[in-house]
């Protein structure tokens, strides 16, 4: 009787985890392409100075944290980002250099996470889902040397 009960568990344990990583895959796949979207506008904005579309990718909380060899982590808001693309920040880098690779990592409910990789730099995002749309909510920024 122990084993039944036993075994009677076990599979529904198994039958709950496949079920529940089918609903992740359906998750992940549904949304990976408006979170991949979401981080394409943040860089496009930045490289040509758009700060209204920028403006559009930040969640309100949004905090950039940057990491550069031994110089000690800077932050970086959202209002300060905005005026840094309003002036011209972005438009600064090489056109030959902008270039990005994005990668959707993970896609859970309302939380995404994702890799930007640029020639200088390499951004790991954490999004939240808002009202429909992804928002940029942190970013941890190594600069390559």
């Amino acid at each position: 009787m122990n084993r039944l009960a036993l075994a009677f568990g076990l599979s529904l344990f198994f039958l709950f985890n496949l079920s529940t990583n089918a609903q992740d895959n359906k998750t992940f796949s549904a949304d990976a392409p408006a979170v991949r979207a979401t981080v394409t506008n943040y860089i496009e904005a930045y490289y040509i100075g758009d700060a209204a579309r920028m403006q559009q990718t930040l969640h309100p909380h949004y905090l950039k944290q940057k990491i550069h060899g031994d110089i000690p982590v800077r932050e970086q808001t959202g209002p300060q980002l905005v005026r840094d693309v309003r002036d011209g920040g972005g438009t600064r880098v090489p056109q030959a250099q902008r270039t990005e690779q994005v990668t959707v990592l993970d896609v859970a409910g309302n939380i995404a996470s994702a890799k930007l990789v640029t020639p200088g730099w390499t951004d790991y995002m954490t999004l939240e889902k808002v009202n429909g749309e992804w928002k940029i909510l942190s970013v941890v920024q190594r600069f390559d040397d």
